[in-house]
């Protein structure tokens, strides 16, 4: 079968693309623009990608190889050139949930799903590190890079596949895992659920469609879930292990994902903890990218927190200040930020906030600049509005030299802080 992906360069759909190819099937593939991550699947055997998206490119792939299946990405209108081409020849088009259960099925796995608004890549690497330490063959799909792994990875002698559920376009919603874990729910996604209450009961519909949930009290009373034997419901002061990873809510992520780990496979408490304090870090989770400078994805208010407290501690042992760069993603999500950045930044000595990354906006609303969102915080004092510029890189050079600890903290993909970091550093 030959399956071709479109936004292959992006974190839900790249993945998938490296699963169908080591579960057998023929696999090519676009995105509008190069990435490294798209360099990353080439050197991973996905040479067949071409960058830009139309009808004619579409067209040459199609008469060199029918394609058998078209999966696309949540962020592709219904008017694509891709996908109008697919459906006018009789393509089978999907989302990549759909192909994602047909590889299950086939072939015979158990789902353990890591979903919620905030640290799930986090815990979902958790879990596939803790599987790969145990000795256990196990396939996954997460989005961010590993170090030890690809992102995306079929085993066949697995009998579990660990997914970061994404709620995005109510994605989660059609699985139905052996095992789930909610590593944290807050609003989030509003152009999907316009509000609250949508948010919550999509949570909810996704924990009744589990065989088991895994989740953390505070999450339980948000969800206002009833007491139920399929749910492991844990608290945040029951610390009985000792887990000293950096970081308050890495901690919490880790204990999450020992829990899990040990109900469904057995494994002794202190075999678990010794494995999860030897964790790597992720791409764009605290990483380091040269000394004193580090990338990481936070850009909502529970990730920027996360990021914070992590950062806190590092700054604190090396005996530095702590500067951070933070770009939001989109502009759309900016309007109901607002009144959540408050003291989300408390710590930093210095901010330096750029206009926001701008994708799937809706033109009707209009761009919040830096300046305004400075002046929802506590401490708007400590805040100055920059751009990513030559000032800015020599700003950054100069807290450097000064010895501070500088943390770019962005969400995004092609062309975010994060890749200008790396261009303009590495």
């Amino acid at each position: 079968m030959h399956i071709y992906f479109s936004g292959i360069g992006g974190a839900g759909i790249g993945p998938l693309a490296q699963i169908a190819r080591q579960a057998g099937y023929d696999v090519s593939g676009s995105d509008q623009q190069a990435s490294q991550y798209i360099d990353y699947l080439s050197k991973h055997g996905i040479k067949n990608v071409h960058i830009g998206q139309s009808a004619e490119a579409i067209a040459e792939v199609h008469a060199k190889q029918p394609i058998d299946w078209f999966v696309y990405s949540s962020s592709i209108p219904q008017d694509h050139p891709e996908l109008v081409f697919c459906r006018d020849r009789g393509v089978k088009t999907s989302k990549r949930d759909e192909l994602l259960n047909k590889i299950i099925e086939d072939k015979d796995l158990k789902l353990i799903a890591v979903a919620g608004t905030h640290g799930k890549t986090t815990t979902t690497a958790m879990v596939i590190w803790l599987f790969k330490q145990l000795g256990l063959p196990v396939s996954y799909s997460v989005g961010a890079k590993l170090s030890f792994g690809d992102m995306g990875h079929f085993e066949p002698d697995s009998q579990y596949f660990v997914y970061e559920a994404d709620e995005f376009d109510r994605n989660f919603l059609a699985f139905e895992p052996a095992v789930s874990l909610i590593t944290g729910v807050s609003w989030d996604h509003h152009e999907i659920f316009p509000t609250r209450d949508d948010y919550r009961a999509a949570f909810c519909d996704f924990i009744g469609q589990s065989q088991q949930t895994f989740l953390w009290q505070e999450d339980a009373d948000y969800l206002e879930l009833e007491p139920a034997d399929n749910r492991t419901v844990l608290s945040v002061e029951d610390n009985r292990e000792v887990i000293s990873i950096k970081g308050f809510y890495n901690r919490l992520d880790a204990r999450l994902a020992v829990e899990a780990v040990r109900w469904i496979t057995d494994a002794q408490p202190a075999e678990l903890i010794k494995h999860i304090n030897a964790f790597p870090s992720l791409s764009r989770r605290m990483e380091e990218l040269v000394p004193g400078l580090f990338t990481d994805y936070a850009h909502t208010p529970e990730k920027i927190r996360g990021a914070m407290s992590a950062a806190q501690e590092v700054a604190n042992e090396a005996g530095r200040r702590l500067v951070v760069v933070y770009e939001p993603l989109t502009n759309r999500r900016q309007h109901h930020m607002l009144d959540d950045y408050k003291d989300v930044f408390e710590g930093a000595a210095k901010l330096y906030w750029l206009p926001s990354y701008l994708a799937r906006e809706d033109s009707s609303q209009r761009v919040i600049p830096p300046s305004e969102l400075i002046s929802h915080l506590d401490d708007p004092s400590i805040a100055e509005p920059m751009k990513r510029d030559a000032e800015l890189k020599a700003v950054i050079q100069k807290h450097l030299d000064d010895g501070d600890m500088v943390v770019g903290m962005a969400g995004g993909g092609g062309n975010s802080l994060d890749d200008w970091l790396r261009s303009e550093f590495t």
